[in-house]
């Protein structure tokens, strides 16, 4: 008997393990919502919030009217440098090697000045981590103003720290008033990308007796609207996208969810709003607003690695209930579609270069060879190991020859590093290293993947193994 086996998804659709996730051992599936089970329209949705904090920025006498939305001059996984007003990408170690200051590049040796010998720590107040595509509108917001303020342009005087609070004080008024969301709300499909997989994904889980929960800052009103909106169109005529949960916790405030402990309220009117603290077992298809993690484990007799949380938000979702709590994480990575899309077109490209750059280690090695050898005849202590060709023309000719190579290895470097991103490049490399982006993946989720609709072809059932890590002496 012959056993069919289903093909394989597109790469770009494929779940990636840094840790071995067994899904049957799972029992709870925490989803976020917004840019996880929701998925936006990004450019839509930064363009508008760019807008609403540049009007309040505006407001108070800001001359920034002029300023626009720019998608392309910015991505996820950069910090910002609220010290010296750049945005920069670094490796997994923290050294800078790109940066740009406001929208301006900076060149080797600019980067050079600015950060020899300092690396970025998370753990400063200096460094702002951008670990969400909700990070995108603040970046182009930031990176525009450092500009004016470099100018004088903007009134009063302040650091590029007390500039990047403003910021961040104009997007959280551009929130928290709810005028955004109402926006999106009465326009739902301009930012909105419907996804039926979604749904059907979390149909198998729920049939295959996963106790699914959502789990979202966002408030009720917007939750049910934009659920709604979402899933109902593609569920069976008189099922509703609440008949998935087991619970639904609305507000609740990640990562506070995960770190503190704050009482759990059932919303007993969900038209005037009406709470009250829940006490005992929770109420099965249930609204929430706010709540613990630990509390949560309680009500649903379920604990650590037996929960897995997929959310999109590298420290609100992934690492902080992976650290205190032990769940099993997943990271929605939306980007990666993109990002694997543009390496597997660069590949005969990159497999010119891989060979390219051997072949250059070789000339190296042998101009290494060849200084020995010099530095031997001239000062006597050891007979040469080279040939008959004396040491001197041995080095013009390598010389000559690394000029060459560097000269065809260059344009195929700078391909390279632009890849998916004219001007910060790929998402999870900085240079030849891993960005600081993808160790702080590889650290916190044990799964990523571009989309929740990705597990749908994985099945309940599926064992993701992770891959097997790489060593510099691995062959």
């Amino acid at each position: 008997m012959t056993v069919e086996i289903p093909t394989q998804p597109a790469r770009s659709r494929r779940i990636f393990g840094n840790r071995t996730l067994n899904m049957r051992s799972i029992k709870a599936i925490g989803y976020d919502m917004d840019y996880t089970l929701i998925h936006y329209n990004v450019e839509e949705w930064e363009r508008t919030a760019f807008d609403y904090a540049k009007d309040r920025l505006v407001a108070t006498g800001w001359p920034v009217a002029d300023l626009e939305f720019d998608a392309a001059g910015v991505i996820r996984g950069l910090t910002i440098d609220a010290e010296l007003g750049n945005l920069v990408k670094p490796t997994r170690f923290g050294y800078v090697i790109r940066g740009a200051h406001g929208t301006r590049r900076l060149d080797f040796d600019e980067l050079r000045i600015a950060y020899e010998g300092t690396f970025v720590d998370l753990g400063e107040d200096r460094w702002i981590f951008l670990n969400t595509l909700f990070s995108l509108s603040e970046a182009s917001l930031f990176a525009q103003l450092v500009e004016r303020l470099d100018r004088n342009e903007l009134p009063g005087r302040m650091s590029y720290s007390d500039l990047y609070g403003a910021v961040r004080v104009a997007l959280n008024e551009a929130h928290m008033p709810g005028r955004l969301k109402q926006k999106i709300l009465a326009d739902p499909g301009r930012f909105i990308v419907q996804e039926p997989d979604t749904v059907m994904t979390l149909r198998d889980q729920f049939a295959a007796g996963k106790r699914l929960l959502l789990i979202t800052n966002s408030d009720w009103d917007y939750t049910s609207r934009i659920m709604e909106h979402a899933f109902d169109p593609h569920l069976p005529a008189g099922m509703s996208w609440r008949d998935l949960f087991e619970a639904v916790i609305v507000s609740a405030d990640k990562p506070a969810f995960f770190t503190a402990s704050r009482p759990l309220y059932r919303i007993v009117d969900e038209d005037s709003g009406f709470l009250r603290p829940q006490s005992g077992p929770l109420d099965p298809g249930g609204v929430f607003v706010g709540g613990c993690a630990p509390d949560l484990e309680n009500h649903l007799g379920v604990h650590g690695d037996e929960i897995l949380y997929v959310g999109d938000h590298l420290f609100s979702d992934v690492s902080v209930s992976k650290v205190l709590l032990r769940w099993r994480t997943a990271l929605i990575l939306r980007e990666l579609e993109s990002e694997i899309e543009a390496a597997e077109a660069f590949a005969e490209d990159e497999a010119r270069l891989m060979e390219l750059m051997d072949r250059k280690t070789d000339l190296e090695r042998a101009l290494a060879s060849s200084r020995l050898d010099q530095l031997r005849e001239r000062s006597g202590h050891a007979e040469p190991i080279g040939g008959p060709t004396p040491p001197e023309e041995r080095i013009a000719e390598l010389r000559e020859a690394l000029t060459a190579i560097d000269e065809k290895i260059g344009p195929l470097a700078g391909a390279a590093g632009r890849q998916r991103n004219e001007m910060w490049g790929p998402l999870m490399r900085s240079g030849n290293d891993k960005s600081l982006f993808a160790r702080q993946v590889e650290r916190y989720a044990d799964v990523y993947t571009s989309r929740v609709s990705n597990f749908l072809e994985a099945t309940p059932y599926a064992y993701l193994r992770a891959a097997r890590g790489s060593l510099p002496h691995d062959p």
